[in-house]
């Protein structure tokens, strides 16, 4: 039997073994792992001998456990599967690429640089039916596909990523005891929200803490504000036009979506600090005067990873918790999510990247890192008991619920417009310009690229 894992997380077996393999916590066959999708298929699948290498942007813990995810490929497949992690992924895949030197498969922090390497040709449509099976197989399956479909240097638009680990940013968090001291209700709907934050002002209290400060990215954080009003007031086909500037930064549809955030942070006593503290505020100490007491706000909407700058005795689920960033009842537009994530593209083809690929549509291949902690899927197969705490558990459940996924949108403009004249725009408008300057002034600068 080959040797499966060193230090956390997985326990692998041979399905056919004796006795079971036991590595940390965890024994094959047992846990909420989908083991008869990895039997079925190991019996289908022998790569001895051969050799898959992926390079990817994890490096760290994160390398360790994807590492620990391949170790079960490996098991399955008698393959051996190499994946380099690099802090320069971004440049080192397009020069080994260019260079013919490029790995099978390559993991795409977002899909901007993978549609440029897909238009070069250094990319490889992924095989038949992958599109048709993403679409049944993850929630909002037709918004991922959409988001990894690329014109190759033909022209032609074909399936290019499969999108693996995601990051969801579309939440709202709160202290659980400041809810309950004042009876506050989760809000379900965009109108709940805006009716819960009025509550707030009458009964003596500030609603919300925002900052956008973040040094030289300051500003960045309300991009995601106005990316998330725009998916609750615009269909995501305008969103896609958005993104591509198909619809300007001047169009009324971009106009209402900014004037909406600042429906919330241009207002004095819905902000703490008032609204001119806003863009002085940094985005990592806004969040800490939920934990104040009494508590200098209520609500803070960050993505998923701002518990990393709550106060160390604060436990997610206990002294914070979080609900979904909601939608407009009235727009009839679902439930949209905004979010991140990371895709698989292959490079260099072989049989064993395709195997590799295949194996990324199990459960188990997302299930083993679900239990390793920091990892969240759109995969619809999932069992969500996999999930290394309720937190995680929660977060994948608005996942799952979600109609339509879309990719931070700053990300994928061009990177001076949505890491530059974006980030300042926002900046300038919520420290008193109006959001018609604001629009007109980053479609300026758009125009000026052309």
């Amino acid at each position: 039997m080959r040797k499966l894992l060193t230090g956390t997380a997985i326990t692998v077996l041979s399905m056919g073994a004796a006795a079971a393999q036991e590595i940390g916590p965890f024994t094959v066959g047992e846990g909420p792992f989908d083991w008869d999708g990895y039997q079925a298929f190991a019996d289908a699948t022998d790569l001895s001998g051969q050799t898959v290498t992926i390079t990817g942007p994890w490096t760290g813990d994160e390398k360790a456990k994807f590492d620990n995810v391949m170790a079960v490929f490996e098991e399955a497949t008698g393959a051996n599967a190499e994946y380099s992690g690099s802090d320069s992924f971004e440049q080192d895949i397009v020069i080994s690429a260019r260079a013919g030197s490029a790995p099978n498969l390559a993991v795409f922090p977002q899909p901007g640089l993978a549609a440029d390497m897909a238009g070069q040709g250094l990319l490889t449509p992924l095989p038949d039916g992958t599109a048709d099976w993403l679409r049944d197989g993850y929630a909002a399956g037709d918004s991922w596909v959409d988001l990894a479909t690329f014109e190759g240097p033909d022209g032609e638009e074909d399936l290019y990523g499969m999108f693996y680990r995601v990051d969801l940013k579309s939440l709202v968090w709160y202290s659980p005891a400041a809810f309950d001291e004042m009876g506050y209700d989760i809000p379900g709907t965009m109108e709940e929200l805006k009716a819960l934050t009025d509550q707030i002002v009458e009964d003596g209290g500030t609603p919300w803490c925002i900052g956008l400060g973040s040094g030289a990215a300051t500003g960045w954080p309300a991009t995601d504000w106005v990316e998330d009003m725009m998916l609750r007031l615009h269909a995501p086909e305008d969103y896609d036009a958005w993104v591509t500037n198909d619809l300007k930064f001047d169009d009324p549809k971009v106009i209402a979506a900014i004037k909406e955030f600042g429906s919330f942070a241009r207002n004095d006593d819905y902000v703490a600090g008032g609204a001119q503290s806003v863009a002085s505020t940094d985005f990592r100490d806004s969040p800490t005067g939920l934990f104040e007491i009494p508590p200098a706000c209520y609500l803070h909407r960050q993505a998923s990873f701002i518990p990393a700058f709550f106060p160390d005795d604060v436990e997610v689920g206990q002294d914070a918790d979080f609900f979904y960033f909601p939608a407009f009842e009235g727009q009839d537009l679902g439930q949209p999510v905004l979010g991140a994530g990371t895709l698989f593209a292959i490079t260099d083809p072989s049989d064993a990247a395709n195997a590799m690929l295949e194996f990324l549509k199990l459960p188990i291949a997302h299930e083993t890192w679900m239990a390793q902690g920091g990892f969240l899927t759109a995969h619809a197969g999932v069992n969500p008991e996999a999930y290394a705490d309720d937190a995680l558990r929660a977060q994948g459940e608005i996942l799952r619920d979600a109609t339509t996924f879309r990719f931070d949108a700053s990300d994928l403009m061009p990177g001076e417009i949505g890491a530059g004249a974006f980030w300042t725009g926002m900046v300038d408008y919520v420290t008193g310009a109006s959001a018609e300057d604001v629009g007109a002034a980053i479609q300026s600068r758009w125009d000026a690229l052309n």
